[in-house]
C-alpha cells in the first residue's frame, strides 16, 4: 500500500472517528464541530468530528443573522493558500471513495476532450449557484434558506450522512421521500461513473474542489519541472488520470496533487514540496 492510500485512510477515519456516534444513532454536536474540516465530509455522518466547509459556508450565507462568514471564507482560503488540490488528492474522503471505486478492474472510459473542457466548468457554475448565491436570495419569510447543495446534489452527503442516519433511524424511514429518492439516484450515478471515469465528482461537480483550485498556481504547496532533466517523453502526462500535460503546466487548477506523474518520470524531473 502506498503513501498516498495511507494517508486518504488515516484523514478519513480521523474526520469520523466518532464512532459513538453510530453506536447512539446521532450526530455528534461537540466543540470540535465548529471547526471545518480540509475535505467534502458531511456534517451529519454520525462519526464526523468537523464540519464541512461546503455545508458551514451554506449555513451561514442562508442564515437570519450573517450574510457573510468570515471565518468559514478564511479557514477554507487557509486550507488553499498552503495546499491548493492537494487536499483533493490527499485528504478528502469522498476523493478517496471515488479512488476506491475506479480500482475496480473494468474497461476505462476517457472522455472527450471538448466535452470534458465544457464540464470541468460546472463546478464552478454549482460553487456559485448552489453554494452562494441560492442561500443568499432563496430565503423564506423569516430570511433563512435551504443548504441548496447540500440538500438537492451533494452524493457525499447522500452516502456519509444520509444512508446512516435511516438505517440506524426507523423514525427517518418512515419519513423517506421523493428528495431521498433523487439524492440516492445521484450517488448511484456517481458511483456507476467512478468505475468507469476517474473522479467525475471532483472533475466536474465539486464546489470544494472548484474553490481549491483557485489557489493552486499560487499555493505553497506546489509542483515544478526541472528543465534540464525534463525530456518531454510525455510519460506524465499518460500516467496522470486527470489528463493534464504536466510537463508544460504543472500548477494546472486541475490538478490534485496525486504524485502519480512523479513516480512514472523515468528521469526524476518532477519535484514537488513547500515553496516559500
Amino acid at each position: 500500500m502506498d503513501k498516498r492510500t495511507l494517508t486518504q485512510i488515516f484523514a478519513t477515519i480521523i474526520t469520523n472517528a466518532n464512532v459513538k456516534g453510530f453506536l447512539e444513532r446521532n450526530i455528534y454536536k461537540g466543540d470540535s464541530k465548529k471547526i471545518c474540516v480540509p475535505g467534502l465530509n458531511c456534517y451529519s455522518c454520525p462519526g464526523a468530528m468537523g464540519s464541512c466547509p461546503i455545508g458551514a459556508l451554506q449555513a451561514v450565507l442562508g442564515g437570519i443573522k450573517y450574510k457573510f462568514s468570515f471565518y468559514v471564507i478564511g479557514i477554507i482560503s487557509l486550507f488553499g493558500i498552503i495546499f491548493g488540490r492537494f487536499i483533493c488528492g490527499w485528504l478528502c474522503p469522498f476523493g478517496f471513495f471515488q479512488d476506491l471505486l475506479y480500482k475496480i478492474k473494468t474497461r476505462k472510459v476517457k472522455i472527450n476532450k471538448k466535452i470534458d473542457n465544457v464540464l470541468k466548468y460546472l463546478k464552478y457554475v454549482i460553487l456559485i449557484t448552489f453554494v452562494i448565491l441560492m442561500p443568499i436570495f432563496l430565503t423564506n419569510e423569516f430570511g433563512i434558506s435551504k443548504p441548496y447543495f447540500c440538500e438537492f446534489i451533494c452524493p457525499a452527503g447522500t452516502l456519509e450522512g444520509g444512508i446512516p442516519l435511516v438505517l440506524l433511524n426507523e423514525s427517518l424511514r418512515q419519513t423517506i421521500g421523493f428528495l431521498f429518492t433523487w439524492k440516492i439516484f445521484l450517488l448511484l450515478v456517481m458511483i456507476i461513473s467512478s468505475v468507469f471515469i476517474y473522479r467525475p465528482f471532483c472533475r466536474y461537480i465539486c464546489p470544494l474542489g472548484a474553490f481549491y483550485s483557485l489557489f493552486n498556481r499560487f499555493s505553497f504547496y506546489q509542483y515544478t519541472i526541472d528543465k534540464d532533466k525534463c525530456t518531454s517523453c510525455k510519460l506524465c502526462s499518460k500516467s496522470c488520470h486527470m489528463e493534464i500535460k504536466i510537463y508544460e503546466d504543472p500548477k494546472n487548477i486541475d490538478c490534485i496533487r496525486c504524485g502519480k506523474c512523479k513516480k512514472s518520470c523515468p528521469h526524476d524531473a518532477i519535484k514537488s514540496g513547500f515553496k516559500l
